[in-house]
């Protein structure tokens, strides 16, 4: 059971403390309610260009990394299609250190025209070296707009196209801080050897004065049911033809959500898997197959995905995988396959959950979907389901017409 204290400012800001006394470094982490999915089409990969213009210098602080780095902390963040996520770890006597820099970058950033050119240029270069000049590195630029027509999550956090970063002005820049970096937007945990009285002061003296600001309401359009199977062959210069199936799934905050996540795992989390299994060591097919979810707080997708191995077709693959998945759906799980995959899930929660910085961002995380409680609440909904409900899901889920198909044919000269 995991024990967490929560108490609110006046301006909104939600806070989060949880104790532990076991360590000596504390955490620092502010989860803002904003990601690519709030970015509008002709704008896009904003939420990752804040990212880095948070690390350019505030209002009061021109250098963000060097104080903290003198009290012996260290930091970093990122974006994802949900949210943007910044963390400090720090020497718990010096976390004043870490609130200080953190709560005036939200107060204002330096808004200059050379940090936004400093940062737009690494996110230009980023954007290349990442999605554009590594092998597979566009996929999820290809598959995000063939899974999903309608939703924001057709475009991915390095945004659609380089371009809408090259034309962002400081205009632009301002009005996304002022709508979305605001106290009532964020979820702020701190975490470590503290007390809760010392951790409410702290937070007062450093929060207390920044402006409130209303909350931005999302009116996201919603993704429509698919109802025919899709499919897209692109041709790249890569090692070995690959292969992303995308199946629609539910949101994160759904039932089903934990059933979907283990049926992914009982496809492709390891060696012990039935894909790893018959289509790589029984038929030789690929040289390696996974599956997983993606976690969106948004419908978001079940993904098949590996490289299929010299001279094996897509077509003598695809055969075999869908064979594959009409048997999940006609048979269920042997009771012994679904504990072993519990055991596995439980196993890599109590392991992750060892880190003090991934419980503090836990904590964010189901304090955004709802309430934070809900993370002593996760080890038994998983250990709830039964082989019906993996079969059930199965059903749903594993359709052709529900299905995305990207193929990536390699034209390189060593194949």
């Amino acid at each position: 059971m995991l024990k967490f204290d929560r108490f609110k400012l006046e301006n909104g800001l939600t806070v989060l403390f949880h104790k532990d006394a076991t360590t000596p470094m504390a955490v620092v982490n502010t989860l803002y309610d904003v990601g690519a999915r709030d970015e509008s089409e002709d704008k896009t990969g904003f939420a990752h260009l804040f990212e880095h213009l948070m690390f350019g210098g505030s209002i009061n602080i021109p250098d963000f990394d060097t104080p903290l780095q003198r009290a012996g902390g260290e930091n970093n963040a990122f974006t994802s299609n949900d949210i943007t996520n910044y963390y400090d770890v720090i020497p718990a006597q010096n976390i004043e250190t870490a609130l200080w820099l953190e709560s005036d970058r939200m107060l204002s950033l330096a808004f200059t025209d050379k940090s936004l050119e400093v940062q737009r240029s690494v996110v230009i270069e980023e954007f290349k070296q990442r999605y554009l000049n590594q092998p597979y590195g566009d996929v999820w630029l290809e598959l995000r707009p063939l899974a999903y027509k309608v939703h924001p999550y057709k475009w991915a956090t390095i945004g659609k196209e380089i371009a809408h970063i090259e034309e962002a002005t400081i205009e632009d820049v301002k009005a996304f801080f002022k709508k979305y970096y605001i106290p009532p937007n964020a979820i702020l945990c701190i975490a470590g050897n503290l007390e809760l009285d010392e951790v409410k002061r702290l937070v007062s003296k450093w929060y207390d004065s920044i402006p409130s600001g209303e909350k931005p309401q999302r009116n996201l359009p919603q993704e429509p049911a698919q109802v025919e199977f899709r499919e897209k062959t692109i041709q790249r210069n890569v090692p070995a033809d690959a292969f992303y199936y995308a199946f629609n799934m539910v949101h994160r905050a759904h039932g089903d959500y934990f059933t979907t996540d283990a049926l992914s795992d009982a496809l492709g989390r390891d060696k012990s898997s039935r894909l790893y299994a018959k289509l790589k060591k029984e038929q030789n097919l690929v040289s390696n197959i996974n599956a997983y979810v993606t976690g969106s707080l948004d419908n978001g997708l079940l993904i098949i995905s590996g490289k299929l191995n010299e001279d094996v077709t897509f077509e003598e693959f695809d055969l075999a995988l869908w064979k594959e998945l009409e048997t999940i759906k006609s048979e269920r799980l042997a009771e012994s396959e679904l504990k072993r995959i519990m055991n596995k899930i439980r196993t890599s929660k109590e392991f992750q959950d060892q880190g003090i910085l991934n419980r503090a961002m836990n904590l964010c995380s189901y304090e955004l979907l709802g309430d934070a409680e809900m993370i002593n609440k996760e080890s038994e909904a998983y250990q709830k389901i039964s082989v019906l409900d993996i079969q059930r899901v199965a059903q749903t889920v594993l359709r052709k017409e529900n299905c995305s198909l990207l193929k990536v044919n390699a034209i390189n000269d060593t194949k």
